[in-house]
């Protein structure tokens, strides 16, 4: 009976204890992330090439550069307005998305007429971002690379992963927000 008094005595006792942290097996130098980061600089600078070349060769027209990485050239463009939508604003618009090889992967007739309310719904970067450069009635052709576009997923049908985009946008109508100004 002492026996077991003493033996449970000392299983209190070691229980009692702080446990002892357990040592990684492996440490994580971050070099993954470091490895990821340089991949994705030599895939943004092999697509920024490609939009070069596509630009060269279309040399009837003027591309424009825009602060987020896009290039777009006007097909049809507005004089007459200068009104360019604002956050809240409700834009009606079609686009087509191609490749920078010109092999349509969504159609306009595909996609249909899109109603979208500025900087509130998701849209992939780059459109989000292009719609507030036209004016009402206005047409592009903008380069996207694929961070600008669906990125490393993909849209998980028709567009593959890191696969930049040239899409062509037409704004149909914007409908000012009532809380800002009006066009």
């Amino acid at each position: 009976m002492k026996k077991r008094i003493l033996l449970l005595a000392i299983l209190a006792v070691s229980a009692c204890q702080e446990p002892v942290a357990r040592k990684p097996v492996k440490v994580n130098s971050g070099s993954f992330i470091k490895e990821s980061a340089e991949r994705n600089k030599r895939l943004l600078a092999a697509e920024e090439q490609m939009i070069r070349e596509i630009i060269n060769k279309d040399s009837l027209k003027e591309y424009k550069t825009t602060a987020d990485g896009s290039w777009y050239t006007y097909e049809l463009s507005n004089e007459v307005s200068s009104y360019t939508p604002q956050t809240n604003d409700i834009v009606q618009f079609t686009y087509t998305l191609l490749t920078f090889e010109n092999d349509t992967i969504y159609t306009e007739d595909e996609l249909g007429l899109q109603t979208y309310k500025v900087d509130k719904q998701g849209l992939f970067p780059g459109l989000r971002n292009s719609i507030k450069l036209l004016k009402e009635g206005e047409k592009a052709t903008f380069l996207f690379p694929s961070s600008l576009g669906y990125g490393y997923l993909g849209d998980k049908n028709k567009i593959g992963v890191n696969v930049p985009l040239k899409a062509v946008i037409t704004i149909i109508d914007i409908e000012p927000d009532e809380k800002s100004s009006t066009p």
